[in-house]
């Protein structure tokens, strides 16, 4: 099982892994206010802004202070998993 780095030490399964989304158009607004609603955010954000939203294949919503490209480019394997960290802290 391959966890994946979404900041802050939090980490998300990528096998259990959907899509990871912006978080600015209007029907993701909608999707995390649905899941808000009903429990199945988990805010991944430490008080940050979101940037990334991750959908999981068990219908939570996981939030991200990085950017979507930094988590897949972690997926890949390309980047280090404190390189962004550093970044969005400033």
């Amino acid at each position: 099982m391959k966890l994946i780095n979404v900041g802050f030490g939090s980490m998300v399964s990528a096998g259990r892994l959907i899509a990871v989304v912006g978080p600015d158009s209007a029907p993701i607004k909608r999707m995390i206010q649905e899941a808000r609603d009903s429990g199945r955010v988990i805010d991944a954000t430490y008080g940050r802004k979101t940037k990334a939203v991750l959908i999981m294949d068990s219908d939570h919503v996981v939030l991200s202070a990085l950017q979507p490209e930094s988590v897949a480019a972690r997926i890949s394997g390309r980047e280090s998993a404190g390189q962004d960290e550093e970044e969005e802290e400033t």
